[in-house]
């Protein structure tokens, strides 16, 4: 259905995207995941005609958008990172703005507003001017003004950032069931691992521009199905430390957290007597020690060694 094939962006001396290839199938719920700086937000004005791309293409249906941008831009709903309303207008306001954009007019115009809006859950609020909302509000209605013109693919770049946890749940069972039940097929780039593993069929690792890894939740799992995860939890971290359980040939990786380190290694039986070897040698602290099965940040940090909110 959409088809991304070797796609680059260049800005003067800096390749923010270098040769990306995904797809989405009709109805799939699909993940963009990556550290800030990868290209996600990059790659998804591309694929949504808002950047021309250096090289690459980009297909819908067979087709390529890029030489006719007006197949895809009738069917595809774009909820952008930043907040696109206008404040000093109210949610109603900015609706039947947007919808006037989109084409709708009249009667028809009036029952998607009043069908949208009670579907982000704002009926009762569009009288207020956007200005006044809470952050969670206002994304919501960011997402409205995506689904007027009933888009047969959605975008979301970050929809959730900087918002409470009410709202974040609201949002998130929004788009689950956009996807589920009226068979919307949904991009979603987020900032937060849960989200992505609760809604997306399919995920997409990018760094430094380039996918790194794709796959279902158990395939990219499978990725450290030889190895293991190890949560050390200190009374004070000390880099000493880190560097010495690097050097054990087992472990794979060390990265910091709030309560100590987590370690990605091998599997093997002496290792937790090798972290307790170091923690001794060293004058470490460990106040607890826990043994996981990798999860899929914790594929992530293997894939590039950065947390996602980085």
């Amino acid at each position: 259905m959409f088809e991304v094939e070797e796609l680059r962006k260049k800005f003067k001396t800096t390749t923010a995207v270098d040769g990306v290839n995904l797809y989405l199938e009709k109805g799939e719920s699909v993940g963009l995941l990556g550290p800030n700086g990868a290209g996600k937000s990059t790659t998804i004005s591309m694929m949504s005609t808002l950047l021309s791309p250096t090289d690459g293409d980009v297909r819908y249906n067979g087709k390529s958008i890029l030489k006719q941008p007006e197949i895809i831009r009738p069917v595809l709903g774009m909820v952008p990172q930043e907040i696109a309303l206008y404040e000093e207008l109210t949610a109603l306001e900015n609706m039947k703005f947007f919808g006037r954009v989109y084409g709708l007019s009249g009667k028809k115009l009036d029952n998607k507003v009043a069908e949208v809006l009670e579907l982000v859950g704002l009926e009762d609020r569009k009288k207020d001017k956007i200005k006044n909302y809470s952050g969670g509000m206002k994304r919501r209605i960011n997402i409205a003004v995506a689904l007027l013109h009933e888009p047969e693919v959605l975008i979301m770049d970050e929809p959730t950032v900087g918002i409470d946890p009410q709202s974040r749940s609201y949002i998130l069972e929004m788009v689950k069931n956009l996807n589920r039940e009226k068979g919307m097929t949904v991009l979603y780039t987020s900032h937060y691992m849960e989200e992505v593993e609760k809604l997306c069929d399919r995920i997409y690792i990018m760094d430094h521009g380039q996918v790194i890894a794709s796959g279902t939740k158990s395939e990219l799992k499978s990725i450290l199905s030889s190895e293991e995860t190890v949560l050390v939890e200190l009374q004070q971290k000390q880099v000493g430390f880190a560097d010495q359980l690097s050097e054990l040939d087992v472990v794979q990786k060390v990265i910091e957290v709030e309560q100590g380190f987590k370690i990605i290694a091998t599997k093997a039986d002496q290792l937790l007597a090798d972290i307790f070897d170091v923690a001794k040698r060293e004058q470490v602290q460990i106040i607890g020690i826990h043994v996981q099965t990798p999860t899929l940040e914790d594929v992530f940090l293997h894939l590039t060694g950065r947390k996602l909110r980085d």
